[in-house]
């Protein structure tokens, strides 16, 4: 049939699922034909390729990509990863863009008005929804690799995911609980759970505050980081008291905050916390704990790097109190999106998926301390392993609610996945701060459970079947 000659492969390794031809193929040079016609063999399976070997730019996807600020040390690694992705995929350009964390959310709604979203951006896990109500966003099941997909905590699945497909994901998710001085904790006498199994009621936790406060000389001996203001902070903060009371923000299956957000289990809920508020340090340089001005912190993950330095083997993480459901925690943190406008969706999603990877995961949880995203970086971070320090937000996020009902069973919570959210969430952070100031609780959470069922109506329910 004709003598045959080895081709090398010639498909650059450029990630985003072109064709690639194996070594082994060989182009079969029939009797007779002339050399010259193995080149143009050759330069048509270039053109199935991509069109041009990756020494030549011309061809090069470029896709930009949005970041808001983070800290220092996230700034660094995401600008580190996104130089190396480039320089391991030599036909795809990443670009990337840094927005302070204060203006992003404007900037991103923003773009999301005039429909020039960028190809890539994060987004705060819980306003993800709205955007993909909205049309901004492109699915990710048929983009990603379904590993990369398994991969992921079953609690990041479930905050990525709205309507039922997919549309975020996390290189990290969050963790919420009591940061404590263990020093100040035993000169009180103050016994203090370690294991969710052990978590204080919500009257022992009141007593532990009373008998700090009485070694204390201001007698405020709680940081509740009133100095991030009034926003978001509130309901990731705060929500859980709901939750771990039987009740919630809104009813997840209809959307309307009446009976949920103003039932008599949110009113005592925002009852105890107001209790609470009294030995409060108002902190408003964010060192209150630091510094052995208060016991215990109501923080997050993203507070140990710094408390840690500073507190060292006193530093113990508690769990929230239970208010009678269990004890429970917010999740859900910074994900990763596709925009549905990009001209390059593959590409996008080949960044994301190098982002997942086991090690830049936990690169950036090693940085930020967060808990990393994927099972097995998880497995690999000396930050969670069973009686490490964070080992209690690791143990919480196994017991997800998922999008499922919230059980005494399960602890960490998404926030409503609904495209009413953050309407939600202000809502309910004016009513906390209502009752800081001393309003009346009953009154404060009815007033955003009217105006919350008010925008659901104006927006007809926030139907995903409109014309």
């Amino acid at each position: 049939m004709g003598d045959t000659q080895p081709v090398p492969s010639i498909c650059p390794n450029s990630g985003d699922h072109m064709a690639r031809i194996s070594s082994t193929r060989t182009v079969r040079r029939w009797p007779g034909q002339a050399p010259g016609r193995i080149f143009l063999i050759v330069a048509i399976v270039l053109s199935a390729c991509g069109g041009q070997p990756a020494s030549n730019n011309h061809d090069r996807v470029t896709i930009s990509v949005w970041s808001h600020g983070g800290t220092d040390e996230e700034k660094r690694i995401l600008g580190e990863q996104t130089e190396a992705f480039n320089a391991s995929h030599p036909m795809i350009r990443a670009v990337l863009t840094t927005i302070s964390e204060g203006d992003y959310n404007d900037k991103v709604q923003a773009a999301a008005a005039a429909n020039e979203f960028p190809d890539v951006l994060d987004l705060d896990g819980p306003t993800l929804a709205n955007y993909a109500y909205r049309k901004r966003l492109a699915p990710l099941g048929e983009l990603l690799p379904a590993g990369t997909v398994t991969r992921l905590l079953p609690s990041l699945r479930a905050q990525g995911t709205y309507d039922g497909k997919l549309y975020g994901v996390g290189t990290f998710d969050s963790g919420l609980g009591l940061f404590g001085n263990r020093k100040l904790l035993d000169a009180a006498g103050v016994r203090y759970p370690r294991r969710i199994d052990e978590t204080w009621t919500a009257d022992q936790f009141t007593a532990a505050l009373r008998a700090l406060s009485a070694h204390d000389s201001d007698r405020l001996v709680l940081d509740l980081k009133l100095n991030y203001g009034v926003g978001e902070w509130f309901t990731y903060a705060f929500s859980p008291l709901l939750w771990s009371a039987g009740t919630d923000l809104i009813d997840r299956d209809t959307g309307r905050a009446q009976g949920r957000l103003d039932s008599e289990a949110a009113v005592a809920a925002l009852r105890r916390l107001a209790d609470w508020h009294r030995y409060t340090d108002p902190n408003p340089q964010d060192n209150a704990l630091q510094l052995g001005r208060v016991a215990l912190a109501w923080g997050g993950h993203w507070t140990y790097p710094e408390v840690a330095r500073a507190l060292g083997r006193n530093l113990v993480l508690l769990p929230l109190p239970d208010l009678g459901n269990g004890p429970k925690t917010g999740q859900g943190s910074w994900v990763w999106t596709v925009s549905s406008r990009t001209a390059s969706p593959e590409s996008a999603a080949e960044f994301i998926d190098y982002l997942l990877r086991d090690a830049e995961v936990l690169r950036m949880a090693t940085a930020n301390g967060a808990v990393p995203g994927t099972s097995d970086a998880l497995a690999r971070s000396a930050l969670y392993q069973p009686d490490a320090p964070l080992a209690l937000y690791a143990t919480q996020l196994q017991r997800t609610c998922g999008n499922g009902s919230i059980t005494a069973a399960c602890v960490a919570v998404p926030r409503p996945p609904t495209p009413a959210y953050s309407f939600i969430s202000t809502q309910f952070a004016t009513a906390v701060s209502i009752i800081f100031d001393g309003g009346d609780p009953r009154t404060a959470l009815h007033a955003a459970a009217v105006a919350i069922d008010q925008d659901l109506n104006n927006n007809r329910g926030y139907r995903t079947d409109r014309s």
